[in-house]
């Protein structure tokens, strides 16, 4: 049954849609061309379609085009540069070192830009070794501009008749993630699971949520026909997603210590009730999440309410019950989400429900301007993609010698394998070296197999077909993977061209093999980027939105209300901060165990404020639930407290490198008093006193770090 689901799960997925529509753009060209007797001219064309379809990530249609027109100029001004200067060494070698800072500087301009960058290069590299006469280049540019027209033309008709389908594509894959991400947290509540083993998972998935979560923001918000919602689909999409990232939140909402809920009430059987259905909530929003993949209707899978009423039949027998009674509104308060979301299929239903502005919803995206200014700006070494930039054409023009002295028939996988490995960081760098290895090594041998007893042209174009899709459809889900049938895929094609002996196995094996060296050579010695440096940078933007998402609670504390789209901007800003907080340590630790700085102090940071920002959630639902609330003053004051030691944290990381301007403390003094304390006002009261111990438990960690620094 769960393999079932992984295999639906991906076959309606982004990346195999992705996958199958790059092999048909790739493919069609030289096979219908080689029917002609023309092969090496559709070979020709495919590659600039490959090269064009890399800057194809998801995301609003016109920035994806206007990426593509931009890959397809590049790629012919560096085609025709290269093809003409290409029987002169040298000259190759200073234009290697320029084109390789020139276009690693991209990577400034976000994901999409650098991938422009990536594939420009791999041009360069391929035609270094060939060698033209001027007819003969001219031809070979125009067939790079026809394969990259080919496949612009093809990727925007593919938009045009399904606008829809990138959209459901990105939120299926969100509300899926939410589910997985539910999963782990039902593991809180099994006895047998680790609790920190479980936090890290949690946190990880945390930053793959984000990630999708920006991913639909910019397909959803960028795009003007969904903006206007003038269909239902429209709607839905945008509804959903709200609804979504409001899950998600309410599944943060709650953080308990989960050794001491073990040791209370594990005797009880009812942490065991806990995990199944909350590990049922995520299997039912995994299931939404491929039911929005495949377009489909989104059906039910499971009825909750038998399960919520025999749970609270379960904890109205334990005493001392609170901190579970807890746990189960929050529970009803997800599944009372899910059940928005069915309602929606409802026609009447969806009709009434009013959407954000358009102009509210552009606010949600972060927009990436392409200003000189910037670029001019990273020409320093403080800069890492400088360092970066200049650290990749060092690293090419050393390659691109080593393979002239290797002179290899293919000595390009060379400098191939270096460009894709060498990241910005060590340890991204680290990552793909592995990555690329393992999938080269296991890949060739897969390939040299098909070659050695797969002499049938048809079966062996099939084994092409298979590894081409699976090469497209994993490169960006899984590049272990993604490289594993790349290989396999590469060495058939050779075949076809008159390449079919294991020497370029061989070969290929050997200089991936060296490439990969150099890489991770190059990215320790030369001005390497190491994470600790920018640590603090990380953390004062986590205090700040942490500090931002409280200031906004003590607002609606003092009967100020809420402005909703405010507040989502701010739970954005929050989400996106603890991401990269998480993601900056997982890489740190990836590095040398010398270059490792404050790992137990920025561990605990981590965990503190992802404690501090549940917290600050659960106050939320209690604000939104109250009507009319008087405001306590004791409230006011506690909650000033727990602002000013997040304050007084920001600025002991502020060392004046950068600035960082931290808003005032400004909680306006109530008009009402509240004389008599009510249940309601207690609970907040308990919950602000947790709020202000884990803000000075920052602000001892923040200090004690500040302390070691000078």
């Amino acid at each position: 049954m769960q393999q079932t689901k992984e295999i639906r799960k991906f076959l309606f997925s982004q990346y195999f849609s992705d996958g199958l529509r790059i092999t048909f753009g790739v493919i069609l060209p030289p096979l219908i061309l080689a029917q002609m007797g023309h092969l090496e001219t559709g070979i020709a064309i495919s590659l600039g379609a490959i090269t064009t379809s890399i800057p194809d990530n998801p995301g609003p249609v016109a920035h994806k085009r206007n990426a593509m027109l931009a890959c397809i100029f590049f790629m012919l001004f560096t085609a025709f540069l290269t093809g003409v200067i290409n029987q002169y060494p040298a000259l190759i070698a200073i234009e290697i070192f320029f084109l390789c800072f020139f276009f690693s500087m991209f990577n400034i301009y976000g994901n999409r830009a650098s991938a422009i960058s990536t594939a420009v290069l791999i041009i360069m590299i391929l035609t270094i070794d060939q060698r033209f006469s001027l007819r003969t280049l001219l031809e070979y540019v125009g067939y790079l501009a026809g394969g990259g027209a080919w496949y612009l033309s093809l990727s925007l008709l593919f938009s045009q008749l399904r606008p829809y389908r990138i959209a459901q594509h990105a939120l299926g894959e969100c509300v899926i993630h939410v589910g997985q991400y539910l999963k782990l947290k039902s593991n809180f509540y099994k006895l047998n699971k680790d609790p920190d083993d479980n936090y890290k998972k949690l946190v990880e998935q945390q930053i793959v949520v984000h990630e999708q979560q920006d991913n639909v923001r910019e397909v959803l918000f960028k795009n003007k026909m969904i903006v206007r919602y003038q269909t239902n689909t429209a709607r839905l999409l945008v509804l959903i997603f709200s609804d979504i990232n409001d899950i998600f939140e309410q599944s943060m909402a709650t953080h308990y210590d989960y050794k001491v809920i073990r040791s209370e009430y594990g005797p009880t059987q009812i942490l065991d009730s806990f995990h199944k259905i909350i590990f049922e909530i995520g299997d039912e929003l995994e299931n939404m999440g491929v039911d929005i993949n495949a377009n489909e209707r989104l059906k039910p899978l499971h009825d909750f309410q038998p399960r919520l009423e025999e749970l609270k039949a379960k904890i109205d027998d334990i005493s001392n019950n609170l901190v579970l009674k807890k746990i189960l509104i929050n529970i009803k308060n997800i599944i009372s989400r899910i059940q928005t979301i069915y309602s929606y299929f409802k026609e009447r239903k969806l009709n009434k429900v009013t959407l954000s502005s358009e102009k509210d919803l552009g606010r949600f995206v972060t927009h990436q301007h392409l200003d000189l200014k910037l670029f001019y700006e990273n020409l320093t070494f403080k800069s890492s993609i400088f360092r970066h930039s200049v650290r990749v054409a060092i690293v090419c023009v050393i390659g691109y010698l080593i393979s002239q002295l290797t002179a290899g028939a293919h000595s390009y996988w060379i400098l191939l394998t270096i460009l894709v490995i060498l990241k910005p960081a060590y340890s991204l760098t680290k990552q793909r070296n592995y990555q690329r290895l393992v999938g080269t090594f296991v890949g060739g041998i897969a390939g040299a197999l098909i070659i050695f007893y797969v002499k049938d042209e048809t079966a062996r174009f099939a084994f092409l077909l298979i590894f081409m899709v699976g090469a497209y459809s994993f490169q960006r889900l899984n590049y272990v993977v993604s490289v594993l049938f790349m290989t396999p895929f590469i060495l058939i094609m050779f075949s076809f061209i008159g390449y079919g002996n294991l020497n370029i196995v061989q070969e290929r094996i050997i200089d991936t093999f060296i490439g990969s060296f150099i890489a991770l050579i190059a990215s320790y010695f030369i001005f390497p980027s190491w994470e600790y440096p920018q640590l603090k940078g990380y953390m004062k933007k986590l205090l700040l939105a942490n500090y931002n998402y409280l200031h906004d609670v003590a607002e609606g504390l003092t009967g100020k209300g809420f402005n909703i789209t405010e507040y989502k901007l701010i739970r954005k800003e929050l989400y996106l901060s603890s991401a990269n907080m998480a993601s900056a340590l997982q890489r740190m630790l990836s590095e040398p165990k010398n270059k490792q700085k404050h790992v137990r102090e920025v561990n605990k940071f981590i965990v503190l404020n992802h404690v501090l920002s549940s917290y600050i959630a659960t106050l939320v639902a209690t604000i939104k639930q109250g009507e009319n609330r008087q405001v306590n003053p004791i409230h006011v004051k506690t909650i000033r407290k727990a602002l000013y030691q997040l304050y007084e944290a920001i600025h002991l990381l502020n060392d004046g490198v950068d600035k960082l301007e931290v808003p005032e403390i400004r909680v306006p003094e109530p008009a009402i008093k509240l004389v008599e304390d009510t249940v309601d006002s207690h609970l907040i009261t308990e919950q602000l006193g947790f709020v202000n111990k884990v803000a000075g438990d920052l602000l001892k960690i923040c200090g004690k770090i500040n302390e070691t620094e000078k």
